[in-house]
Formats: structure tokens, sequence, C-alpha cells
């Protein structure tokens, strides 16, 4: 088992003790975001609580797996954890981008970037427990796991923020076993902290509590994930294949596994999930055009739906929003996650500058620079995913007219699929600090 960081215990007199901050910054959301910028400000100076309502066994365990693009890479190794990720995870050496049964075929491929790669895939535990691994020692961090926050009192200098946690020497980040808040004996807290940073999912109970409004919509399809080992090699061959319910990313894993990422409308998506494994995987096999050959299904499959949505604002008064709790996008293409760790880079690069040079790190003034950088550049991306998802999600012959005639162009103009894949790998836009060596 992965060791886990050892939570600093804040004891009762700790938290309610009559200081005036007890923490520069507090994150709501011990996940991978939220992780990260926490990883990204260990060194700053400015002292951090991380409040994560799950338990740890818990939340390692979830089976997701994600693409991470290149600038993503980048961010993960200045803030020092990308040694331990990368022997994990798999390197795309090519992408295969292909509309249903069309013959034509793009590839993207690293040489046309320049680069050694174009993206990885990486499961949710990797990230989880390198970035939990990298704050074991931090003394600037103190890790609250399991606590929920039950109320957040926005003030002119600061947050005072109520906490729901286990009682004195019940709070550990290290579980020999699942754990919830019931099996606890629990208790209320207090504490000051000068900013709240919400990382905690599209449904942030930070952002609904704060009256941030959102626009956006739910989409008519759903997500069935599930992991296969194929008869075949997958070369570190990322596949993102479109038909006409919806498009189907597979993406290569270690140990020759690959998972794949199946949107199609609610209801048959649902159907797809209900089938035994040999009709579904005969579905599957088909759908990826038997390039992998046989295929064999790696534990339970799951289902999610999708969404768009952009919060009106990414910050106000002593609180910022970061990754899912400010937006979220189709998985088409693969950006919901890279988008949160720029996110968490952007906003660690304009905290550490303020801090440095004696500024408020809660002042609106401070928080609307990171807001000006980062809600732009994501509603770009957010737009670009819905557009794919809307063009290659129908058999209308003048859409399928036209996007045939989009991939010709990223097969012949070499200027349009150099774009496109400066897009996908995050290559384009304002780069973070963290990014740029």
């Amino acid at each position: 088992m992965t060791s886990q960081p050892q939570a600093q215990t804040v004891s009762m007199s700790q938290a309610i003790a009559p200081q005036a901050f007890d923490y520069d910054l507090a994150i709501v959301g011990g996940g991978i975001i939220g992780l990260t910028l926490a990883c990204a400000l260990k060194d700053s100076g400015l002292s951090i609580v991380l409040i994560e309502a799950q338990a740890e066994s818990v939340a390692v365990a979830k089976g997701r797996a994600y693409v991470i693009s290149l600038l993503s890479g980048r961010i993960f190794s200045e803030i020092g954890v990308w040694d331990e990720i990368l022997p994990q995870i798999s390197t795309f050496g090519k992408i295969s981008l292909s509309d249903a049964d069309y013959e034509k075929v793009v590839y993207f491929e690293p040489q046309e970037l320049g680069t050694n790669g174009l993206g990885y895939a990486a499961e949710h535990r990797v990230l989880l427990s390198a970035l939990q691994n990298q704050l074991k020692n931090s003394q600037n961090v103190t890790f609250l796991c399991p606590a929920q926050v039950i109320g957040a009192d926005y003030q002119a200098d600061g947050v005072e923020i109520e906490l729901r946690l286990p009682q004195i020497g019940q709070v550990s980040s290290l579980a020999s076993s699942p754990i919830t808040n019931d099996q606890l004996p629990m208790t209320n807290s207090r504490i000051r902290t000068r900013l709240l940073v919400g990382a905690d999912g599209a449904r942030s109970r930070i952002r609904q509590a704060a009256g941030i409004q959102t626009k956006g919509w739910p989409y008519w399809q759903s997500c069935v994930v599930a992991t296969i080992k194929p008869e075949k090699s997958h070369n570190n061959v990322a596949y993102e294949r479109f038909w006409p319910s919806g498009p189907m990313g597979v993406l290569p894993l270690p140990g020759n596994r690959c998972q794949v990422v199946w949107t199609a409308p609610h209801a048959e998506a649902k159907a797809l999930l209900e089938l035994n494994e040999k009709q579904f995987l005969e579905k599957l096999e088909y759908h990826t055009g038997g390039l992998l050959g046989q295929l064999e299904l790696i534990g339970s499959r799951y289902l999610f739906p999708v969404q768009l949505m952009q919060s009106d604002r990414y910050a106000q008064h002593r609180l910022a929003l970061i990754g899912d709790a400010a937006h979220c996008c189709h998985p088409v293409a693969g950006q919901g996650m890279n988008l949160g760790i720029r996110d968490a880079a952007a906003l660690a690069q304009i905290l550490t500058a303020a801090h440095q040079q004696g500024e408020d790190i809660g002042d609106i003034q401070i928080l609307k620079r990171y807001e000006r950088w980062r809600k732009t550049e994501n509603l770009t991306i957010l737009g670009m995913t819905d557009f794919l998802d809307r063009m290659f999600s129908n058999n209308f012959l003048p859409i399928v007219a036209i996007r045939r005639f989009g991939l010709w162009m990223l097969r012949y103009i070499y200027p349009v699929k150099i774009y496109v894949l400066q897009l996908m790998t995050g290559l384009r836009g304002r780069p973070p600090k963290l990014a740029s060596h």
C-alpha cells in the first residue's frame, strides 16, 4: 500500500485559540486539484489547511483514469511529483482521431510538436497518492481528513469556517481500512483563514453557499467507463472515435490495459451498463473497429452524466473557485482535469506573488487577477468540447459533410492541425510559471 501523508492533528485548544488567523489559506477538497494547489504553495511561506470530507482510503480507491496534457505534466514536474507519477502511467506515442466507419483517420504524432509524447493516461490513485506523498513532510500544510465544512462566515479581514471533524486524536490521513464520518466520534470546531478556496467538485457546496450562480446545461448523454485488456498491444496509441450517439475515447494504460470512456444518450448508456459482459464486449469490439482484437473486461463498469458549466464568478471577497467547482466540460478530448490543474497553478502563482509583495491574498483585487486569467481560457476549451460533441454526435448530412471536411483540413492543412494539437496538449494560452521550464 502506498504510504500516505501524516496529517497534523489539530487539538480543540489550537482550533479555537484567540489568534487573528489559524491559517492563511483553507482549501476545501482534497482531490487532485486541491492537492495540486497545496503542493504548488507548500514552499510559499503561506500556512495551509486542506479539508477533505472523504476518508483517504475511499478517495484513493476511485477507479477513473484521466488524460494528462503536456502542460499538466510540466506543472507536476515543477511541484516535484512527476518522478513518482511518470513510471506508473502511459505516454501517448500517437493520437488517432476518426469519425465512425469513415476510412480517413487523422493521426497526431509527437514530432509535429517536437516533443517526446502527446500526453499521458494516468489513473486516479497514482495521481492522488503522489500528491499526498509530496505533502507528507510539509510543515506548512495541515491535512484534515475526514472533515466537513458546515458553514463559512466571510468577514472583512478573513473567513471563519465551522467544521465537523473527529474528536481530538481521531484526525488522521492514514486509514488502515475505509472509515466514514458516521463511524467516528465527531465534534464541531472553528478556524479562521485569510482565504477560502473551493476545490470541492461540480456540486460544490462552497460555491452554492456563497451564492455564486452558474451557466450551462446537462448534456443528453452519459458516459460508460470500463477498463479492458485487449488481445493486441495498444502501442501507447490514444483513440478518439466519434459515433452518431457520442464520442468514444480509449486511453492506453500500463500493463496493456485501456480505459474506455463511451458516451451515449442516457437510455442507451444505461442499457450498455446493464448488458452482460459478453454482450458488452461484443458491442465494444465493434465500436473500436477490431483494432485491439478481442477484449477482456477488468473490474466493474460505471456510469456518470456529463454537463457543461461555467460559474458566473471564479472569485469574490475572500473566496476563489478552482477545477470542477468553477467549470465543467464534456469529456471529449479529455480536457476537464487539465483545466483544473492549470487553475491550481495559476492561482498558486498569483497568491505567491501577492504574499511576497506583502499584499492581502484574500483581497478581491488579487483574486480578480486569477479570474481574468483563467475564466476566458477555460471558456475557450468549454466551447471547443461542446462544438466537437455537437458536430460529431449526429447523422445530419450537411453536418456530416462539414465534419468530414474538418477532418480533411486536419490531414492536409498543417497550421490547422498544429493549432488543434496545441489546444489539446495545453500549449496554447498563457502558461503558468510552473510550466515554463
